[in-house]
């Protein structure tokens, strides 16, 4: 994305945003169709013991939907299929307030692996910010690419490659705002990072993180943004977070 666009495109936005937790749990944050994440998993699975049964796969889609209106529906809720902090209550009531989550997995040494789901595993030996910038970019893995997505606002129906790795950062608490691909060849520290590097140039930017790469043309390749396959970094320039 150009910097002349991003930069007409974040002119545009009235609000502040504040940067959800990326270690998100289920509650903190408004649910919705087209969501997913670990998160949307703790929802279906806590549906699932409230009488709802739904398929636990990460994925907030139809069904999905589907058993969160029943779950409104039943309960005196207000019926849009979206799951605020205030439903997430109720339902967890519901369910008769039962640990509804699994701590999230984490991947032995230093190396994040893909898991069959398409998500990344976070290494156990990564700094916390590292584990919230993979938990972060899991949010929007699967998300479709928009162009300008991720720049107007932090919370969007798809996201370009710029917003995909300004999302992931930010879940990081390693910048605020959202940049373009241009504006990121100018970030950080440069050179390649021991946990994350950022590779742009002034059409693309996308990101290695613990030995992952986060980059929008794997969602069109393998449906997510994650992939264990490298590519050629000639044409781009390589940035860090400082001490990352």
């Amino acid at each position: 994305m150009t910097r002349t666009r991003a930069a007409i495109l974040m002119a545009l936005a009235t609000t502040t945003i504040s940067v959800p937790a990326a270690e998100a749990r289920f509650g903190d944050q408004t649910l919705r169709r087209g969501d997913s994440g670990r998160d949307v998993k703790t929802l279906q699975r806590t549906l699932t013991r409230a009488g709802f049964r739904t398929t636990a796969d990460g994925e907030f889609g139809r069904n999905t939907e589907r058993s969160v209106r029943r779950f409104e529906g039943r309960h005196d809720r207000r019926v849009d299929g979206r799951v605020t902090p205030a439903d997430a209550r109720a339902l967890k009531r519901a369910a008769g307030g039962r640990p509804e989550a699994e701590p999230a997995p984490v991947a032995p040494g230093a190396k994040a692996r893909l898991g069959s789901d398409g998500l990344a595993i976070a290494p156990a030996s990564a700094p916390q910010s590292v584990k919230d910038v993979i938990a972060a970019g899991n949010r929007i893995a699967k998300k479709p690419y928009k162009y300008g997505g991720g720049h107007a606002r932090l919370r969007d129906s798809g996201y370009d490659c710029s917003g995909s790795v300004s999302y992931a950062l930010r879940g990081g608490k390693l910048m605020r705002g959202a940049r373009d691909s241009g504006g990121f060849m100018r970030w950080g520290r440069r050179g390649r990072g021991t946990w994350i590097t950022i590779r742009a140039n002034r059409g693309h930017a996308y990101m290695i993180v613990a030995g992952l790469r986060f980059d929008t043309s794997g969602r069109a390749q393998r449906g997510t943004r994650w992939s264990q396959k490298m590519r050629s970094a000639r044409g781009y320039r390589g940035r860090h977070p400082a001490g990352l």
